[in-house]
C-alpha cells in the first residue's frame, strides 16, 4: 500500500462503508478532516450551526435511510452540546458513528483548552466508545465501529480522533467492511410455546415497537394481528410507524401513565409485545402498569428488553421480519377448530371497534373545527386530510399531537418518525436528516414552539441545502405539557393558578421573522383555512417553508 495520511484514509474508509454524508460543525481539532474534504467529491459535508442539530440530523438520516450515519463534533464542548440528542439517538436505536476531534496526543497530558476524556463522556449513551491512538488502528476502528452500530440491537457508537492520527502518514492496509447478518430467527421451541398460549387467548392485545419498522416487518405484524384478531398499539414513545395507521386494528400509541396502561390491559387476557418496551413511562403511579398475573409473550431483537420489568411466559430473541411468519403459522396450526372460529369472530369485532373509534375521533375534531385560535385536535385532523399518501411526518408536537397518527396516512416504515427519547429539540433537525435520506418524498415536520427553540438554527441548514420540506410550528406560547403535569400535582401552583417559567409570551417569539432571517419562506396561519392554503403552497415550493400556527392555549382538564 502507498503511504497515506490519516485524514485521507478516514474518508476512504467511510466510502468503503457506503457513507455519503458527514453531518457536523467543525472546530480547530477537525481541521485536518476539513482539509481532506476540500479534495473529496463523493462525501457531502452537511453543515449545522451547532452540534445538537448536527446530531439530530444524523439521527433522522440514519433512521430514514437504514444506513450508518456519520456525525463529526468538536472536542469536549461539541460533544457536550450534542449529548441530549445523542440520548435520543440511543433510545431510538439509530446506527450512527459519532466522531469528535481531539487534540494531538503529545499535547493532551497538559490538559489543554477543550480537552476531556471523550470516550468516557460518550460511553453511557453509545454501544462502544474508544479513542484511536495509532494511525495503524484507524481502519480496524472504523470498520469495527460501523459494524457495531448496524448490528442488532442497532445504536450509536463513538470514536475520538486525535489530530496527530489524521495528520500523520503511514503504509496502511484499509481492510474491508463486515456486517452481522440481521435475520435472527427466534428459537423454534419458544415459538411453539408462544403459539399455544396465543391460540388459547380469548382477548389478546398487541403492543408494537421499534424492532418492527427497523426490520420492515409491518406486513408480517399485520398478518399476525389479523390471524389472532387483536388490536395493535404503538409503544408509548413511538419513534416510527409500527403498524399501518389506516388499518382498522390500529389503536394509536399507549398513554405513558401506569393507570391508563393498566386499564387498557385489564380488558385483555394476553399481552403480545413485538419489539415494544414494557413500559416507558412519563410519571410514576399508584398502581403497576401490568395487571397481576397478566401473561406476556415478547419478541425482541434486544435481550435487555425481554422480561426487563415484568415476568414473561415466553421471551423470544429474534427479528420480527423472519420470526413473525413462523409464529403466525404456528398459531394457526396449533389452534383447535373452536379457537380458530373464535379468532375469526373476534377479528370482525375488533375491526368494527377500530372503525367506530376513528369515526368518533373525527367527530370530536369536527366539533372543535371552528374554534379560534385553532384547536390542536382539529389541526391534526386537517393535516392528516391534506397530506399526500407518500408524505413523511416528523412529530415533536409533545402535548398537542393527540390523534395525529390515527389521522395520518402513515402505512409504511418510513412514513412517520417520532421523539423516541423524549429529549426535546430533536424533531426540527431530524426532519432535515430524513429529507436528505428520502429526497423524493414530501417531508413535513410538526414541532411545538418550545421544542423548536432548542434547535432553531437547524432551519439554516435546510435553507443552505435548498430542501423542499415544510416545518409547521404548533404554537401555544407556552410549555403546555409542564403546566398539565404541574397542575396534576395539585400543589401550590394549582392552588394559586401560578405556573412559574412556563409561558413564552413576554415577548412572543416571531417565528416568521426568525425563519425568514435564516433563509426560509415563512408564513403565519391563524385559521385552518389559512393552513390548508399555505400547506398546499409549501408542498409545491422549491426550498423549505415554515408555517407558524397559533393554537388554543387551554390546558386544564375539562
Amino acid at each position: 500500500m502507498p503511504m497515506m495520511p490519516g485524514k485521507t484514509a478516514l474518508l476512504e474508509l467511510l466510502k468503503q462503508e457506503g457513507v455519503q454524508m458527514i453531518f457536523g460543525n467543525p472546530g480547530t481539532t477537525e481541521l485536518p478532516l476539513m482539509d481532506a474534504l476540500a479534495a473529496e467529491h463523493q462525501i457531502r459535508y452537511i453543515l449545522a450551526l451547532q452540534e445538537a442539530p448536527a446530531m439530530s440530523m444524523a439521527d433522522g438520516y440514519a433512521q430514514a435511510s437504514g444506513q450508518c450515519a456519520v456525525v463529526n463534533l468538536h472536542a469536549a464542548p461539541g460533544l457536550g452540546n450534542a449529548m441530549g440528542m445523542l440520548y435520543d439517538a440511543q433510545k431510538a436505536g439509530s446506527p450512527i458513528l459519532v466522531t469528535a476531534g481531539q487534540h494531538e496526543q503529545r499535547f493532551n497530558f497538559t490538559e489543554p483548552l477543550l480537552w476531556a476524556d471523550l470516550p468516557s463522556v460518550a460511553r453511557p449513551f453509545v454501544k462502544w466508545s474508544e479513542e484511536v491512538r495509532r494511525l495503524q488502528d484507524l481502519p480496524r476502528a472504523i470498520h469495527r465501529a460501523i459494524k457495531t452500530a448496524l448490528a442488532p440491537p442497532m445504536g450509536p457508537v463513538f470514536l475520538s480522533l486525535p489530530g496527530d492520527i489524521l495528520t500523520a502518514s503511514a503504509d496502511l492496509e484499509l481492510g474491508t467492511p463486515s456486517r452481522v447478518a440481521l435475520g435472527i430467527r427466534g428459537d423454534g421451541g419458544a415459538i411453539g410455546r408462544a403459539a399455544a398460549i396465543i391460540g388459547r387467548a380469548r382477548n389478546p392485545v398487541i403492543v408494537a415497537g421499534d424492532a418492527v419498522p427497523q426490520g420492515d416487518a409491518l406486513a408480517e405484524l399485520v398478518a399476525l394481528a389479523e390471524a389472532i384478531g387483536a388490536p395493535v398499539y404503538d409503544e408509548g414513545m413511538a419513534s416510527r410507524a409500527m403498524f399501518p395507521s389506516s388499518h382498522p386494528l390500529y389503536r394509536g400509541a399507549l398513554v405513558r401513565l401506569p393507570a391508563a396502561i393498566r386499564g387498557m390491559l385489564m380488558q385483555h387476557d394476553l399481552l403480545v409485545s413485538i419489539g415494544a418496551d414494557l413500559f416507558t413511562l412519563s410519571l410514576p403511579g399508584e398502581v403497576e402498569s401490568m395487571p397481576d398475573g397478566m401473561p406476556v409473550v415478547h419478541l425482541d431483537t434486544d435481550p435487555w428488553e425481554l422480561a426487563k420489568n415484568y415476568p414473561e411466559q415466553v421471551s423470544i430473541l429474534g427479528e420480527p421480519k423472519v420470526t413473525l411468519p413462523e409464529l403466525t403459522k404456528a398459531v394457526q396450526t396449533a389452534r383447535s377448530v373452536a379457537e380458530t372460529e373464535l379468532a375469526a369472530t373476534r377479528l370482525q369485532h375488533v375491526r368494527a371497534e377500530g372503525v367506530a373509534s376513528l369515526r368518533k375521533l373525527h367527530s370530536m375534531a369536527d366539533a372543535v373545527a371552528d374554534r379560534h385560535p385553532v384547536h390542536p385536535l382539529a389541526l391534526m385532523q386537517t393535516i392528516g386530510r391534506l397530506l399526500p399518501e407518500d408524505a413523511v411526518v416528523i412529530d415533536e408536537t409533545v402535548s398537542s399531537g393527540t390523534g395525529l397518527r390515527r389521522f395520518l396516512k402513515s402505512d409504511d416504515a418510513q412514513s412517520f418518525f417520532g421523539l423516541r427519547g423524549g429529549g426535546i429539540g430533536w424533531g426540527l433537525p431530524a426532519a432535515i436528516g430524513v429529507k436528505l435520506a428520502l429526497p423524493d418524498r414530501p417531508v413535513v415536520a410538526l414541532i411545538g414552539d418550545g421544542s423548536a427553540m432548542y434547535t432553531i438554527q437547524g432551519l439554516w441548514t435546510a435553507a443552505r441545502e435548498n430542501l423542499r420540506m415544510v416545518f409547521v410550528i404548533i404554537n401555544n406560547y407556552s410549555y403546555r405539557v409542564l403546566k398539565q403535569r404541574t397542575n396534576a400535582m395539585k400543589g401550590l401552583a394549582a392552588q394559586a393558578d401560578n405556573y412559574v417559567a412556563m409561558d413564552l409570551d413576554k415577548p412572543r417569539v416571531d417565528f416568521v421573522s426568525v425563519a425568514s432571517g435564516l433563509g426560509l419562506t415563512a408564513h403565519k396561519a391563524s385559521t385552518l383555512s389559512d393552513l390548508s392554503d399555505l400547506l398546499a403552497q409549501a408542498l409545491a415550493t422549491d426550498g423549505p417553508t415554515l408555517i407558524d400556527v397559533e393554537v388554543d392555549r387551554s390546558w386544564k382538564p375539562v
